[in-house]
């Protein structure tokens, strides 16, 4: 199950990020909209706040010398980011991005501490979404030092299904598809390449793609093409 979507089964993540009176005061609790191409913090800036994502898209990424920039993941709509402020982190290693029109709740790092004697079942969360992206920066990391572009581009999707995608008889769909340049980010590779792969899985009919979605129409096949490779 992802990680991101536990808490709909277990918690009311909104009602507790984004409570219908939001204020500024002494709750610690505000909401804010941002721009497309607008940062939501820096690097370098103070980690003392946690956001939660009411609408739209962000991107978390690490900046390099020059333009150099490394895309870590892209997160939507129910998911929660900058919970390192938590775990002693006190300046930001990331930067956030809106990718498009984004709202986003935003609580003050020692107001987490009441929420957490309050919600018991949030602190458990965060510590499983804490956990959970550790592991998947270091499966990244292996499959850039041992597997090849398209190997990586067929993880993703599969990796990617795992996490978001919804079945729909025997097939699976994951809504909110990303494009082929965030995939190419995200991959290590080039956009011309994931455009190759993914032309090349929908020549053997395994799945079609828009900008919209993903559908995976035979799971089976698809990871069976991650393990010939």
């Amino acid at each position: 199950m992802d990680s991101s979507v536990w808490y709909l089964e277990n918690i009311d993540a909104q009602g507790i990020f984004c409570p219908k009176k939001l204020t500024s005061g002494s709750t610690g609790h505000h909401h804010t909209t941002f721009a497309k191409g607008e940062y939501i913090f820096k690097q370098q800036e103070s980690a003392d706040k946690i956001y939660y994502i009411t609408s739209g898209r962000v991107k978390i990424g690490t900046a390099g010398e020059g333009e150099k920039s490394v895309t870590k993941s892209i997160l939507n709509s129910g998911e929660i980011f900058g919970e390192k402020a938590l775990v002693g982190q006190t300046t930001r290693r990331d930067y956030a991005m809106a990718l498009e029109k984004t709202d986003v709740c935003i609580i003050n790092k020692d107001e987490m501490s009441t929420l957490f004697k309050d919600h018991n079942p949030l602190y458990i969360f965060i510590l499983k979404l804490i956990g959970s992206r550790a592991l998947k920066i270091e499966k990244r990391l292996e499959s850039l030092v041992f597997k090849d572009s398209r190997s990586r581009i067929i993880e993703f999707l599969v990796d990617l299904n795992s996490e978001k995608g919804q079945r729909v008889g025997y097939e699976w769909v994951v809504r909110n598809f990303i494009t082929h340049q965030e995939i190419a980010n995200l991959t290590a590779t080039s956009r011309q390449t994931v455009t190759t792969v993914l032309n090349e899985l929908k020549s053997k009919n395994l799945l079609t793609f828009n900008r919209k979605r993903l559908l995976i129409r035979d799971l089976e096949l698809l990871s069976k093409e991650l393990a010939a490779v």
